[in-house]
């Protein structure tokens, strides 16, 4: 009889749940998904549901559930601190005990109630969940393991070694320092929110220049040769406050925190550039301390950090290990995957199958949909629309890409993790010079700075990018090889530098000639990698600008409903469901009313 785990994360930010088989991943899906409440925090209901249906369980059927973290362990620190920042902390204090004493401290008897499971439920620590996420899912039998994040527990940074089905903690860096929430005190400082702008920090860095980096490291922390460090709380305010920086901090930077929506001045781009090649200097020094201790030949990495993917380039460039495999899902959300891989292999001391490349099938582990579902969703609506074979699809998508159209690409399983690859995607043309802002300004209706990655056919990545591994998960910027850039204009910086080509794909090439790869094998994506190479037959291009299929301060569309009426909210061109295709000018006038929530008519398969 097989054995079901359920993984589940809840109650901080981007909750979600796994689900195991065997060991074997069958689903894993973010509850933001389905609520469309951005990085939805509350216990995950809907991606539960979602997960015991595609095995087709019960609730009975589950032989435990395991939690992402200790709820008793966690409140102990907060408690801690608290009576240590005493009494500055009291409001702080007031805020946080309630929802503590109501909630958060009953967790198994939450867990039961929502789910009317009565059997075990097991918590591992919150960084033995981010370890087990990154080790037991990577291709290697033996590897070191280092998870970076804000905080579980106590724990900010840990690392150790994996070997089999075994993982043992060797070092770790506590409460309250910490690369997290250093990085985003500066996010918080720069103008943007805290555990959801720290990509838009690291986007905006390269306009800058780091003038603030020695500031930094003389003034906000000591940092050791082998990547440990001590913050200088005074210049911080998380542990006692509401906010993220102090006075002093303000008074060292020169001024308060940028007010949200306002103007990003030269000064912002200079401190984001700084605390950027900070905390590439930590992780590099902790990466080479990890190496000369434990000899390993691989590294796995997750937690919030490794969604760095400027940090992660950097070190991968170092060639200090021969491999490194980094969580897709890497922030909370990846903890429900990896508290359900602890249970099985950790808990229930059951042996792991390492597989050549990853077991994680791609991140392609939420629901699919049918595409003779929704055709008959689009006719009841009274929906323009024609039919077509997974061929014809390619070859209309390639063409109208071509031609400078932009396209809404929903394909197989929904992704977990923060990324679109290539199943709730929208797509352009990597070589138009006009498509970053099109894409920015039309479609996303975000920040006109932040710069949009590249899907390549993996066999042609060193046409494009000086990286010398593929990049499945978008997890590493690279540069452009130089043969492709353009040179930069003189006496051109900051924002003025989005209004100049600097490669023949300037689309997906940022102002300091770098990209954010994913690379596309067949594999777990063969449509994706069909309509890559349809739209190189017919162009000589092998490369697209993918972005997410959403827009700003939206979750990534997780249904047909979700992705037409984005489509529709936006300038996109032409939407491509399955193998269902409407076009926008004839879409024009249609009864279904845009301006209400979907309908959740077409269930997934």
């Amino acid at each position: 009889m097989a054995t079901f785990i359920l993984g589940i994360s809840a109650f901080y930010h981007d909750s979600a749940a796994c689900l195991i088989r065997d060991g074997v991943i069958v689903a894993a899906a973010q509850e933001e998904r389905f609520t469309r409440k951005k990085n939805d925090e509350q216990f995950p209901k809907q991606a539960i549901a979602y997960c015991l249906s595609s095995a087709g369980i019960e609730v009975s059927d589950l032989e435990l559930v395991a939690f992402y973290d200790k709820p008793l362990l966690k409140f102990e620190r907060i408690l801690e601190t608290h009576l240590a920042f005493a009494p500055t902390s009291l409001t702080s204090f007031l805020k946080a005990i309630p929802v503590w004493l109501k909630e958060k401290l009953w967790m198994e008897d939450t867990i039961k109630k929502e789910l009317g499971f009565q059997g075990s439920i097991l918590f591992p620590e919150h960084h033995q969940s981010h370890a087990a996420s990154a080790f037991y899912p990577s291709p290697f039998d033996r590897a070191a393991v280092l998870t970076i994040d804000g905080v579980g527990e106590w724990a900010t940074t840990s690392w150790g070694i994996g070997r089999g089905n075994e993982l043992e903690a060797q070092g770790e860096l506590r409460f309250p320092h910490s690369v997290g929430l250093l990085y985003s005190a500066f996010t918080y400082y720069t103008g943007f929110r805290v555990n959801s702008g720290e990509y838009k920090v690291m986007g905006l860095a390269p306009y800058g220049e780091p003038v603030y980096k020695s500031l930094i490291l003389d003034h906000l922390l000591d940092l050791k040769e082998d990547g440990s460090f001590r913050m200088d709380m005074r210049y911080f305010n998380y542990c006692q406050g509401l906010t993220m920086t102090s006075k002093l901090f303000h008074e060292l930077f020169g001024g308060p925190p940028r007010s949200p929506e306002s103007e990003i001045t030269q000064r912002t781009m200079d401190l984001a550039r700084s605390i950027q090649e900070v905390v590439e200097e930590i992780v590099l020094r902790m990466a080479k301390h990890i190496k000369a201790t434990t000899g390993e030949e691989n590294l796995c990495i997750a937690g919030g950090v490794a969604l760095n993917c400027v940090a992660n380039g950097k070190l991968q460039k170092e060639n200090l290990f021969q491999n490194i495999w980094i969580q897709p899902a890497s922030g909370d959300a990846g903890g429900s995957l990896g508290a359900a891989l602890y249970a099985w292999h950790a808990y229930l001391g059951k042996s792991r199958r390492v597989t050549p490349k990853d077991s994680q099938f791609g991140s392609y582990l939420g629901p699919s949909y049918d595409s003779s579902n929704i055709a008959a969703w689009a006719s009841k609506h009274g929906l323009i629309f024609t039919e077509h074979t997974e061929a014809e699809i390619a070859e209309i998508t390639a063409s109208r890409l071509a031609k400078g159209q932009i396209g809404g690409w929903f394909s197989g399983r929904m992704e977990f993790g923060p990324r679109a690859l290539g199943g709730r995607s929208i797509l352009g043309d990597a070589r138009n010079a006009d498509m970053q802002y099109s894409l920015n300004m039309r479609i996303k209706y975000r920040e006109s700075f932040r710069p949009f990655a590249p899907i390549c056919l993996e066999e042609d990545l060193d046409e494009y990018f000086e990286l010398d591994t593929p990049s499945p998960y978008m997890l590493m910027v690279a540069p452009v090889v130089a043969d492709r850039r353009l040179p930069r204009p003189e006496g051109v910086t900051g924002m003025d530098l989005l209004k100049h080509p600097l490669s023949d794909i300037p689309a997906v090439t940022h102002v300091d000639y770098s990209a954010r790869i994913q690379t596309v094998d067949g594999n777990h994506n063969p449509r994706l990698y069909a309509l890559l190479r349809e739209f190189k037959s017919q162009t000589g291009s092998g490369i697209l600008v993918n972005t997410s299929f959403n827009v700003r301060d939206e979750p990534i569309v997780a249904t047909p409903e979700d992705a037409f009426l984005c489509f529709m909210r936006t300038e996109m061109d032409f939407l491509v469901l399955e193998n269902v295709l409407f076009l926008k000018t004839e879409q024009l006038g249609t009864p279904l009313e845009w301006s209400e929530e979907p309908t959740k008519e077409v269930t997934w398969i």
